[in-house]
């Protein structure tokens, strides 16, 4: 009776363990998608900093446009 049950533990364990291991692809999978969602935030960043740098230059050059340099 004990054997069979540490038997059928060893089995469970066994089985749970080899589930675990076996989602390493997914778990690669998952670090993967989320270096691309990391990398699109990054560039769509980069994007709005860009423009609003080239918005402040235009103001900028805007403004220096209206003075005289008599």
């Amino acid at each position: 009776m004990f054997l069979a049950l540490m038997v059928g533990a060893q089995t469970l364990w066994a089985d749970l363990r080899g589930k675990v291991m076996r989602e390493d692809g997914a778990v690669a999978t998952e670090y993967a998608l989320l270096l691309v969602l990391i990398a699109l935030a990054i560039i769509a960043a980069a994007i709005a900093l860009g423009l609003a740098i080239a918005g402040v230059f235009s103001q900028g050059a805007t403004t220096l446009g209206g003075v005289s340099t008599s």
